[in-house]
């Protein structure tokens, strides 16, 4: 972050430090380099000096003069420190226009005293308020009204002061108008460092959503899938008994028994997914499919190579997603997996034959088929679901996820 020289009083006037209900409100705040503290200070220096120093001050003719002149210049002086939000522009313009006139009557009414640093100081704010063509027309006009009522002895008080210094008295709208850039600057890189800021932020938070959404998918995969084939296999054994056929009542009690097994390998690799450990895609993919029922159901082609533990994860997880599917609305069906590896992209298919025993898959949640697109979605690839329509496995069901890369 750059911060600002601190410069002459002057040239300052900037509002005190704002807190963050004022940022919120779209009020200004104090920028690096602004000291509010040392800011009062100068100004109640000159304030103070100028009532001790300026001369003569009563209550009747020239002195009374003086004294409302002072009180006058004390005020324009003071109101520098109001914040510019609480001052519209055209008032700013008439208040320091005003200042600048009884700066200049004060110069030529009083006998001594340093009346003149009045000028000084509110030319200086005249340039870090306003913008620069009025902020020079008005110290411009400062300076020469001052020079005047000098050279041309127009005041009791004029002889003492050099007429050039009443020129001078414009002169710190420059460091004013100098300020008022440097200042303008410094906001606009902390308004641009504030926004990167919200930026990340909402960059940060649309990352825990995304991760949120992936734990979901991958407790979906787990419990949905697994509890719904046991639930399966159960309500099979409780219409076997009723037959009274035990062999089949152990047959489907034993696959009740394997899909529990399966599930807690499942979670075993759920919990190294949201781990981010790496698992080999083609053992994991082969151990998956044979524990799933089907024998020697897997082809790989192509080189094979090590790909990206999320591509891993992701294709596990689809190929998980498929062979429910095909378990739960073809169960009997022949299952073919096919992992290809391309020079640009790895393809996982699953295929499976219609079904050779009776169907009671039940309602689905609806959310396999939205979480594959999910999932290839965040790494760029494609999947397509649907019917085969021709071929040896006509009339059965294909899922096919291209990951590039």
């Amino acid at each position: 972050m750059q911060y600002v020289r601190p410069v002459t009083a002057a040239a300052q006037g900037a509002p005190p430090p704002g807190t963050a209900a004022d940022r919120e409100a779209g009020r200004p705040r104090a920028l690096p380099g602004q000291d509010p503290y040392m800011q009062w200070l100068l100004t109640l220096s000159v304030v103070t000096g100028g009532i001790l120093t300026v001369r003569p001050v009563g209550l009747d003719g020239r002195g009374l003069a003086v004294a409302v002149l002072l009180v006058l210049n004390s005020a324009a002086l003071l109101a520098r420190h109001l914040p510019e939000h609480m001052v519209p522009p055209r008032f700013a313009l008439l208040w320091l226009g005003s200042g600048v006139v009884a700066a200049v009557a004060l110069l030529g009414v009083s006998r001594t005293g340093t009346g003149y640093l009045f000028a000084f100081f509110l030319c200086g704010h005249i340039g870090y308020r306003l913008e620069t063509r009025a902020a020079l027309t008005l110290a411009g006009a400062c300076s020469l009204l001052c020079g005047a009522v000098l050279f041309l002895r127009l005041g009791p008080g004029s002889a003492p002061v050099p007429w050039a210094l009443g020129l001078a008295t414009g002169a710190p709208v420059l460091i004013g108008i100098i300020n008022r850039g440097q200042n303008r600057s410094v906001r606009a890189v902390i308004e641009a460092a504030e926004s990167a800021e919200r930026a990340a932020r909402a960059e940060a938070r649309t990352a825990v959503l995304t991760e949120r959404g992936r734990i979901a998918r991958d407790v979906h995969d787990v419990l949905a899938h697994s509890l719904a084939a046991i639930n399966m296999q159960l309500e099979l054994v409780d219409a076997l008994i009723e037959t009274g056929d035990l062999e089949k009542v152990r047959e489907a009690n034993d696959t009740a028994h394997g899909l529990v097994k399966e599930s807690l390998k499942q979670a075993q690799w759920t919990v190294h997914a949201l781990r981010e450990d790496a698992l080999p895609l083609r053992e994991t993919l082969s151990a998956m499919v044979e524990s799933s029922g089907h024998r020697d159901a897997l082809t790989v082609t192509g080189t094979v190579r090590t790909v990206p533990a999320q591509v891993t994860q992701n294709l596990l997880r689809i190929a998980q997603e498929a062979l429910t599917n095909a378990a739960r609305h073809a169960p009997g069906g022949e299952v073919e997996v096919e992992l290809a590896f391309a020079a640009s992209s790895t393809t996982l298919r699953i295929r499976n034959r219609p079904a050779t025993r009776p169907v009671n898959a039940g309602a689905g949640s609806g959310m396999g088929l939205i979480g594959m697109r999910e999932r290839v979605a965040l790494l760029g690839g494609t999947v397509t679901a649907g019917p085969v329509t021709e071929g040896p496995h006509q009339g059965g069901w294909q899922v096919e996820a291209v990951i590039p890369g």
